[in-house]
């Protein structure tokens, strides 16, 4: 199996870690820095998941896909954040010759929309979605720390795409040591995911403390309440469905196994401030209001995280 991971940030570097493990070919696209080191000292995995170094030569790393030679991939995995979707996609699809009529590209990525953006360059039966809620930090440009983690990782199509064309992609990361398999529900775990997402990232990178130290305090609960209960009002009026009935029953979860279980996890939100890097909150929180709009629905609770979020985050750069 051949696989392209294009992004090499966490997530990207830790699925990598994955397929090297479980022996499939691998090739990387990053950023220079991170090419270089990946080029000079391999990809290193630490993290609850177990300690693994694939060295420089076990695969290929490179800055832009014209440096790629014409094979074609059997899997595109996009790690990018979520603001590149589209820029990503547009670059994928002026490299034709990677792709078979067999490739399909699965998008590891936060938020909600970002199929829209590759749909817009490909066709819905190329265009896989996966659900993560596995908490990945690189320290260094070609090492990455599993954190946390909450639940199994979930691909599948929001379009009604077969499941056995990715079936040996999750079995590979199955394999490289995390726990990963397909779904026929892919959307009701995206929206699933915002509702967590929403509710956690912009609250704990504003305060700047861990996800477990929001659900400590009155206050702070109050406000996730809110947000989860915009998103679910959001979420069904706009025709989509997730697993709970309600949000009440969410936030049951929510607090009595999610939170707990990345208790220890700060904010990718925060990390991207601290980084002076641009956020995903556009795809999280801002994609809820933008829906909200169209329905004509108040959100308050989001906005006022989004657009405070939105402030630090233009201050910081």
């Amino acid at each position: 199996m051949r696989a392209l991971v294009y992004g090499g940030g966490a997530v990207g570097l830790g699925l990598a870690s994955c397929l090297l493990k479980s022996g499939s070919r691998v090739d990387i696209i990053a950023r220079e820095n991170t090419v270089r080191s990946l080029r000079k000292d391999g990809l290193v995995r630490t993290g609850i998941f177990g300690e693994y170094h694939a060295g420089p030569s076990a695969f290929g790393s490179y800055a832009s896909l014209d440096d790629l030679d014409k094979q074609a991939c059997d899997y595109i995995l996009v790690c990018t954040k979520s603001f590149d979707s589209f820029e990503a996609a547009k670059d994928l699809c002026e490299h034709k010759s990677i792709f078979s009529k067999k490739t399909k590209i699965v998008l590891f990525q936060n938020g909600w929309g970002n199929a829209e953006a590759f749909t817009s360059f490909f066709e819905k039966a190329t265009v896989y979605t996966a659900r993560v809620i596995t908490g990945f930090q690189r320290h260094k440009p070609n090492e990455v720390e599993i954190t946390v983690h909450a639940d199994s990782i979930h691909i599948g199509s929001l379009f009604d795409a077969g499941l056995p064309a990715v079936q040996d992609l999750a079995e590979a990361i199955n394999i490289g040591g995390i726990p990963c398999e397909t779904t026929g529900r892919i959307g009701r775990d995206i929206w699933a995911k915002m509702l967590y997402n929403c509710a956690l990232n912009p609250l704990g990178a504003i305060l700047d403390v861990p996800y477990g130290k929001l659900a400590e305090q009155e206050f702070t609960r109050a406000v996730m309440d809110g947000i989860a209960g915009e998103v679910f009002a959001v979420m069904t009026k706009a025709g989509y469905e997730t697993h709970w009935e309600s949000a009440k029953d969410f936030l049951e979860v929510f607090y009595g196994k999610l939170v707990p279980d990345t208790a220890e996890h700060k904010s990718s939100t925060l990390q991207d401030i601290v980084a002076k890097k641009p956020t995903e909150i556009d795809a999280l929180n801002g994609a809820v209001i933008r829906l909200a709009e169209t329905f004509a629905i108040p959100v308050p609770c989001n906005s006022v995280v989004y657009n405070i979020v939105k402030f630090i985050e233009a201050r910081s750069r």
